[in-house]
């Protein structure tokens, strides 16, 4: 039974990082190498980083993507390099009409003659010895939720072929290609694969790991093979990619895993089932080592998933931590209310770049309570964060003088509680000029979806930490991080998880006058944001009709606001932004015809 020595590389890309991205391959390589391995798998697109989006309709950037796959393949000795780049397709003769050159570039005639660049793969390079020996074409191109493939790359085809890497038997295949039955790596494993590896750019979503891992057990009982599934890490804009890397032998169970959140190099020694001959073309790759390897390697090791609470807080720090940190802010401001979600964000900010990197204003109105202030002294205080206070009486009083004349009376209702938030929007946003740091929006995805935030007020800022996490989550991600902290006491005070939940914008204000109580709200955003239901499905579910009528119009009418907010860390299978594009203009509200 032939044996391999695998590393798995869970790398934290850049997209267009084209020099950087060659330096942490390299550098993964390097490690590899060190540790014996025959084989180093890295992510998919590693060396452009994942998703290029419209970099790729750009000649040059593919070019200069091929130009750094020559380098990574230059570099590489014994040990094998799966890598995953971006591979213009050859076009095949076309008649005189129905293509043209235009410069140095080939192009295709698209829709009404428009005119395209050539087709491109999502492709992964076996190189070893110093060179490219072969190349792999994603052949399933996913085209939903975040994912917009098809709008880049066509598909790999022709047969599928084997690759010997140090007497082993490998398949190659690029994400999609592993989620579908009957599909590429089932055909390598039919075909002889001993081992097939599965390069990966998955977005983490709450509970993806363990969907991952049994779609992978169902995967190998239909190969028959070993399966290495290796997934990039890190924050990518709203993307959060968890690392997590799989290894399962050909009985399907778990022998080595990646941590979450986290780079790593998983090294592990696979002992692969002898297969019959193999149907499928062989590509000779490497021969076994000549010289023993080195000892076994310490790093083989099956991390526990992380708890339901715990997965999600570490992708909101890795999320905003990434985003600061590719975008070139050291520091971040955000307005500390004392409420829950503030206390929340100010908590993840301070883990993910230093409390030193995170800085609160306070900036109460007449109608703020004294316990928010002293929360959120002590919040901070707890942090160790700085906090400046700002009070909002005089410009408030301003504001007013100056609206009244225009309004023939003094601001009230909605429009000066809406003064308030814009004012502390305004105060924020000029912080951020002055000092250069990255405004952190407070707003949860409860009032994201409902409208319950202020255009150019709470709403205004650069990153959006919370965004697509509900109301009562955001109570259990505060519950979860004080208690990593017992016995001592969390950062966030008892006080902020007991008193309801206001905006403070008029007197003895509270959500739940303008909204469901979130235990009810909650369940019902998410079946209709995230699961689809219709308004009258909705009802035969269960839900109260009057919280279905009201969650539809205030979801439906608050779409143009959602246009206009900053991204946030996805943490759900249908996200705000890119996840979910619901039109503007739109007058449907329910199915009225299926009750006919």
């Amino acid at each position: 039974m032939p044996d391999l020595r695998l590393a798995a590389a869970q790398l934290d890309t850049v997209v267009g990082d084209l020099d950087g991205n060659v330096a942490r391959i390299l550098g993964a390589l390097e490690a590899a190498e060190t540790a014996g391995a025959d084989l180093c798998v890295l992510p998919e697109l590693a060396v452009t980083g994942y998703p290029p989006e419209d970099l790729l309709l750009k000649p040059g950037f593919v070019a200069d993507n091929l130009a750094a796959l020559e380098e990574v393949a230059a570099a590489t000795g014994h040990c094998v390099a799966v890598v995953g780049f971006v591979e213009p397709v050859p076009l095949p003769p076309e008649p005189a009409e129905a293509s043209r050159a235009v410069g140095d570039e080939r192009f295709v005639t698209g829709m009404e003659g428009a005119v395209a660049p050539s087709p491109l793969a999502n492709a992964a390079a076996v190189c070893a010895g110093g060179r490219v020996v072969a190349v792999y074409r994603k052949r399933l191109l996913p085209n939903y939720g975040v994912f917009d493939e098809q709008r880049w790359f066509t598909p790999g085809t022709g047969p599928h072929v084997l690759y010997r890497v140090a007497g082993a038997l490998v398949g190659v295949s690029v994400c999609e290609d592993v989620w579908f039955d009957d599909g590429p790596v089932a055909l390598q494993g039919r075909g002889g694969a001993q081992l097939v590896v599965n390069v990966n750019a998955s977005p983490y979503s709450r509970g993806r790991r363990e969907e991952r891992r049994r779609m992978l057990e169902g995967r190998v009982a239909e190969a028959g093979c070993a399966l290495a599934y290796v997934n990039q890490v890190g924050g990518q804009d709203e993307l959060v990619f968890d690392g997590a890397s799989l290894v399962l032998d050909a009985a399907g169970r778990l022998v080595a895993s990646g941590r979450q959140f986290a780079e790593d190099l998983v090294v592990v020694d696979l002992v692969l089932p002898d297969r019959p001959a193999p149907t499928l073309d062989v590509v000779e790759v490497t021969e076994p080592r000549a010289t023993p390897r080195p000892a076994a390697p310490a790093t083989r090791a099956v991390h526990p998933p992380l708890g339901p609470e715990a997965e999600v807080y570490e992708a909101l720090v890795l999320g905003t931590r990434d985003y600061l940190a590719k975008n070139g802010f050291t520091d971040a401001v955000l307005g500390l209310s004392g409420g829950i979600d503030s206390s929340l964000v100010a908590t993840v900010a301070a883990d993910a770049v230093g409390p030193e990197h995170v800085h609160a204003l306070s900036m109460p109105s007449r109608y703020s309570s004294e316990g928010s202030r002293t929360d959120a002294e002590l919040l901070a205080e707890r942090l160790g964060i700085d906090l400046a206070t700002v009070p909002l009486e005089t410009a408030h009083v301003a504001l007013g003088d100056l609206l009244e004349p225009l309004l023939g009376h003094p601001p009230s209702g909605l429009t000066d509680e809406n003064l308030q938030s814009r004012l502390r929007g305004l105060l924020l946003m000029a912080v951020s000029n002055d000092r250069g740091w990255i405004v952190l929006t407070t707003g949860n995805k409860s009032e994201m979806a409902t409208g319950y935030s202020t255009l150019y007020g709470d709403s205004a800022g650069g990153f959006a930490v919370i965004k697509d996490v509900g109301k009562t989550l955001v109570y259990e991600l505060c519950r979860y991080r004080n208690g990593r902290d017992a016995p001592a006491p969390g950062p966030i005070p008892a006080e902020v998880l007991t008193k309801p939940p206001s905006a403070e914008l008029r007197p003895d204000q509270r959500d739940d006058q303008s909204l469901p109580p979130y235990e009810l709200l909650d369940p019902a955003l998410e079946a209709y944001v995230e699961r689809d239901r219709t308004a009258s499905e909705l009802v035969a579910d269960g839900f109260d009709p009057e919280v279905v009528q009201l969650v539809v119009r205030l979801v439906d009418g608050a779409e143009y606001k959602r246009r206009q907010m900053p991204p946030g860390v996805r943490i759900t299978t249908k996200a705000f932004g890119k996840d979910r594009r619901m039109p503007i203009t739109n007058h449907y509200r329910t199915s009225a015809r299926a009750a006919r």
